[in-house]
């Protein structure tokens, strides 16, 4: 521990203070003056020496002069009488084997007991004179913004103590509002507690409220909400007191913060803390490869394997510029401690990834490269076939050849009874991996819905419309998706990945189906406007092979479970390597006959003959209804 100034001075006033313990202790210990058995004069200073060395000593090891005081809690205060009470046992210990001391007994205990006190004494006297000047500066701004603080429990009162004793503080606090009928009327760091049910626009009017800051943790989206709109009604705005919305995973140094509302913030259950330290160490000292590194998922499966620091992360991707901006992200992060190389090129070039696989040798793939936008595939149909099934053909075989570890294939909910050539073609990629159980490569495919935020996501496309002023176009106000964010899909991705030992097919439990009409109404009031009155809806028809919802993909008949509550093993039935191979002649033929068309038939018809599950979406969309999927989204309206 470096001595600062700061600690220097902490040290001088302890020592001070524990003189003056020693000498009051002794005066009333050989009172009156004259005392034959009172210590000389280098008795008293040679065992003052002793004592407070070893007091000293117990205070640095247990790193007293370590704590910022004016912050301090009950625990470092803990930490002070721990401290004294090991120095004053080593007093005592040196005193009984060496009478070196010449004051034993209850004396050294007199003494150390009358320091602690006195320490103790200063620091808090010291820290409530600090938050008592620096409330008055807070309270005292006029310029200041007036909040009021949602749930006075734990994470209230920080939040309190923050903004009351912050110097630099924009808002200072003046009340609490409380559903626990118990706090009603007490006092939390001096603001009193009110209750929600009791005339809230009469105290907003009294106390001059201009903002109200949710401060209670472990709420789920639709508690969030409900909370958010009933504070909104008083036409205050309405803020969140948490960690910024990441994985879930806040670091020991990441500082709650007041914010905005987001969309995640509404339409999901708690944050998941999904990279555990198992997982962590399966990547850690590895070569790993992220094919569509550069995309939405591949490039937070970078962020999230830099973390959990791999040998060498290998980026490979064919549009350049998404692969060096994740490029340069993870340089300023990591630096010269990640060992990190970008390719460009194509998972349909079999030249190309066989010189990949050969200069880097790859123990864990992550394949992520492919074309994912439904109608654009059901228009450029082909691409969808050579670059999702035989990109995933080819990537699987350059795998197995330099003896990947493990081969993670990245899927989606629309491979589920695809309606289709995206999902159909996606569905083929999981038959592809699924075949090739008798590999030394442990191949295996992770399937989960609609990523918020991800490129060709209808968040982004909303935002971009709210901000030109409307309208929002929704397909259709019926239409239902599942979503995750970035980060949890990531993580679930690599947990997975992790998990994987021969063929399985893991599938992500994506929570609650999220009415799309609902998000465009939420993300409106989120930028402070009103739906149909600011920012119209408007419908435009659903689009070439969009159906209405998409399948739950957590069935409990057909699923097994993982010790992981969010993964299950979808209890399916492989085909054979021979098998695959010959649906893949068919798709194959189907390209090379229809290389000078743009949107054939016949591709849409070829997959459907190695897909069986593949329907037309007016068939599945004529008894959308009837799902079970679209029965749950009522069950909650």
């Amino acid at each position: 521990m470096k001595f600062t100034k700061r600690k220097l001075a902490l040290s001088a006033i302890d020592l001070l203070s524990f003189l003056a313990s020693y000498s009051v202790c002794m005066l009333f210990s050989y009172f009156p003056a004259g005392n034959a058995d009172a210590p000389g004069l280098l008795e008293f200073f040679g065992n003052f020496a002793i004592l407070w060395i070893c007091i000293f000593l117990s205070r640095y090891v247990c790193r007293v002069y370590a704590v910022v005081w004016r912050y301090a809690g009950v625990g470092s205060f803990l930490m002070v009488v721990m401290a004294d009470f090991f120095g004053g046992v080593i007093g005592l210990t040196i005193s009984y084997f060496t009478g070196v001391l010449f004051v034993g007994g209850w004396r050294t205990v007199s003494i150390v007991a009358i320091h602690t006190i006195v320490t103790l004494c200063i620091r808090f006297v010291y820290q409530l004179y600090y938050k008592l000047q620096n409330r008055t500066v807070s309270t005292q701004n006029a310029n200041k913004i007036r909040v009021a603080i949602v749930g006075a429990g734990q994470i209230g009162t920080l939040l309190a103590e923050e903004l009351l004793y912050g110097k630099n503080s924009h808002y200072v606090p003046v009340c609490f509002f409380d559903d626990s009928p118990d706090k009603y009327g007490s006092l939390v760091c001096g603001l009193k507690v009110y209750s929600p049910y009791d005339n809230v626009t009469d105290k907003i009017t009294k106390l001059e409220i201009k903002e109200f800051f949710i401060a209670i943790p472990s709420l789920d989206g639709d508690r969030l909400d409900e909370i958010r709109r009933f504070y909104l009604a008083t036409g205050c705005k309405v803020k969140i007191y948490e960690f910024p919305f990441t994985d879930g995973a806040a670091s020991p140094t990441e500082r709650r913060v007041v914010r905005e509302f987001k969309i995640e913030d509404l339409l999901f259950r708690n944050s998941l803390k999904v990279i555990d330290s198992v997982t962590a160490d399966f990547y850690r000292g590895r070569t790993v490869l992220v094919t569509g590194g550069g995309g939405s998922i591949g490039s937070e499966l970078c962020r999230q394997i830099a973390k959990c620091q791999p040998k060498r992360l290998i980026i490979f991707d064919i549009y350049e510029n998404n692969a060096y901006d994740i490029q340069q992200e993870l340089k300023s992060k990591y630096g010269a401690s990640l060992d990190l190389c970008v390719e460009i090129g194509s998972v349909r070039d079999r030249a190309r990834l066989n010189a990949l696989f050969a200069a880097y040798r790859p123990e864990i793939v992550f394949h992520a490269a492919a074309h994912k936008h439904v109608p654009l595939m059901e228009h450029s149909n082909c691409e969808a076939i050579k670059n999702n099934c035989l990109g995933t053909y080819n990537t699987a075989d350059m795998a197995e050849k330099y003896g990947v570890r493990k081969f993670i294939l990245i899927s989606t909910d629309k491979a589920v009874n695809p309606t289709n050539v995206m999902g159909a073609s996606k569905r083929m990629c999981e038959m592809i991996v699924q075949s090739r159980v008798d590999s030394k490569t442990a191949f295996a495919a992770v399937r989960f819905g609609n990523v918020l935020g991800s490129n060709g996501s209808v968040i982004p496309l909303f935002k971009r419309q709210i901000a030109a002023g409307g309208p929002i176009t929704i397909t259709d106000k019926r239409i239902i998706r599942y979503f995750m964010t970035i980060p949890e899909a990531s993580g679930l991705v690599m947990r997975a990945g992790a998990m994987a030992e021969r063929g399985e097919l893991f599938v992500l439990d994506m929570g609650k189906p999220v009415k799309i009409l609902d998000l465009a109404k939420n993300m409106i009031s989120l930028s402070g406007l009103t739906p149909y009155e600011d920012i119209d809806i408007v419908e435009t028809g659903l689009r070439p092979g969009e159906k209405l919802y998409e399948e739950l993909l957590i069935k409990t008949e057909t699923l097994k479970k993982t010790d992981n509550s969010l993964i299950f093993i979808e209890q399916d039935h492989p085909l054979s390597r021979e098998e695959v191979d010959k649906k893949l002649d068919v798709l194959r033929a189907a390209v090379e006959a229809a290389e000078d068309e743009i949107g054939a038939t016949s591709i849409t018809e070829a997959m459907k003959s190695v897909i069986p599950t593949f329907r037309s979406p007016d068939e599945v969309n004529r008894t959308a209804s009837e799902s079970e999927e679209m029965k749950r989204v009522k069950q909650r309206a």
